[in-house]
């Protein structure tokens, strides 16, 4: 029997999980429970490990390549990374993963798996009885039993048991985010399944599928699998080929209209975990209610969400209540209004502010990266980049950069450079605004650099004048 690849989606930010979530680090790479606790991501991989499943796929926006190498790298996993130029919705994620691993296996089977969903109970049991049906050229979704009327789902209806497989039963239709009142008359008939996301189907049917029903689609995926651009973590797609794909759905593009689609129910606890007060519903509470994360003290307080990633957070004759405080941000709001994150975010966007794009303090596979500053015209960070380690620095081409190695050594290469040159304490490096410099840890300790990006090429000017000489030399000295 073959074995079944993982395939994990990593789209999307996760908006209502603000200030957790952001656009560079979104939802599914966060905690689920505290800063040492595993991401949503990597409890999806560790979920799918074992004899039944090959090393997963992952399919992510390529700016967080690097972000899922270092994610898989904490776990001792291998994974084929292909990363996303634009999203373009499930539909071309999946099938971008199904034409790239039928280059290498022609009878693979595809298990398609949300990337930020809480599942608790024996999933793979029933993705392994269901593998047979899957080989043999059925499209699997599977549903869980409803235990409210939730307007946010989309529903399976139960079309009866299909003859031959056990467990397996066909689908009558499927209906998107139903209002209130018919969400419970589909729960009063008994016959309506919360669609789950995960999905199981060989890579050869689904791209046949896609190729029948969506030739557009399936053309211009495959065109930007065959030209997609070898990676140090994977591939990336090819931009112009991959965005002529339509923006849709594996559900709406090829489930809804296929013969192929068959149903199989899971018995486990589901949440897709869309907002905090989500994250309140999962999690285990306290004798007073309470769900608390962190350094967090609380008095008089009920049946509230209280999450401090740093300093100590203090709670006092409080109900229903949802704090959530970042080192840049912080969130607080009742249980009733949780949904209404969104809104903000999209506030905090459309004022293009660093709070929604990006955690200051973000690790990578090479070290760490702390943001100190954000003005107009350029941005401090500071380096510490772990011994052996290599990191990129990319020309972003609107501004040089400067880099000033503060503590400890290393060495650079650039397109101009053919050997390694050396970079010592206090050494002071310029990188023009188009070029892309590898960065290396020689020593036994950390490197530590400040590294200055000017964004327009006023600053740039500004700080080689004479006038910002001291900046430099504080710079260089730290």
């Amino acid at each position: 029997m073959v074995s079944i690849y993982p395939l994990i989606l990593c789209g999307g930010m996760g908006s209502r999980l603000w200030p957790m979530s952001r656009i560079d680090q979104p939802k599914q790479f966060q905690p689920t429970d505290g800063p040492d606790s595993l991401t949503y991501f990597q409890t999806t991989v560790q979920r799918h490990r074992g004899a039944l499943f090959h090393d997963p796929i992952i399919v992510t926006n390529a700016a967080q390549a690097e972000l899922v190498t270092q994610q898989l790298s904490e776990i001792q996993v291998s994974g084929r990374i292909i990363g996303e130029p634009v999203g373009r919705n499930t539909g071309p994620a999946v099938l971008a993963a199904a034409l790239s691993i039928l280059q290498d296996d022609p009878d693979a089977v595809l298990l398609v798996l949300p990337s930020d969903h809480i599942i608790v109970g024996d999933l793979n049991t029933t993705v392994g009885t269901m593998r047979a049906a899957a080989a043999k050229g059925q499209i699997i979704v599977f549903g869980i039993a409803p235990l409210y009327a939730e307007t946010g789902y989309g529903y399976i209806i139960d079309g009866g048991a299909v003859a031959g497989h056990d467990g397996l039963h066909s689908v009558a239709r499927f209906i998107e985010k139903p209002p209130v009142d018919v969400a419970e008359d589909l729960i009063h008939q008994g016959t309506a399944y919360w669609a789950s996301g995960i999905s199981m189907f060989r890579a050869d049917v689904i791209s046949a599928e896609f190729q029948r029903l969506d030739p557009q689609t399936h053309a211009a995926v495959s065109g930007s699998v065959t030209a997609a651009k070898k990676t140090r973590t994977g591939i990336t797609l090819n931009e112009p080929e991959f965005r002529q794909a339509r923006d849709e759905p594996t559900e709406r593009a090829i489930f809804e209209k296929t013969p192929a689609i068959a149903l199989a129910m899971l018995d486990v606890k589901w949440d897709d975990v869309g907002a905090w007060s989500s994250v309140y519903d999962v999690n285990t509470k306290c004798t007073d209610g309470n769900v608390t994360n962190g350094d967090v003290m609380t008095l008089d307080t009920t049946n509230s969400l209280i999450r401090s990633d740093g300093r100590l957070v203090v709670v006092i004759g409080m109900d229903d209540l949802i704090l959530v405080d970042t080192t840049d941000a912080l969130l607080v709001t009742n249980r009733k209004h949780a949904q209404h994150v969104k809104t903000v975010v999209e506030k905090l966007k459309s004022g293009s502010r660093a709070e929604v794009v990006s955690h200051p303090f973000r690790k990578q596979v090479w070290g760490v990266i702390e943001a100190l500053a954000t003005e107009p015209g350029y941005r401090l960070d500071m380096i510490l980049l772990r011994p052996g380690s290599t990191m990129e620095i990319n020309g972003h081409g609107l501004g040089s950069s400067f880099l000033s190695v503060v503590s400890g050594q290393g060495s650079y290469t650039d397109e101009r450079t053919e050997e390694p040159r050396d970079l010592a304490l206090g050494s002071m490096l310029t990188i023009d605004r188009d070029t892309e410099v590898s960065l290396t840890n020689t020593a036994k300790g950390d490197m530590r650099a400040f590294l200055l990006s000017t964004t327009t090429e006023t600053m740039q000017d500004s700080f080689e004048t004479e006038e910002a000489a001291p900046l430099r030399r504080a710079l260089a000295h730290g």
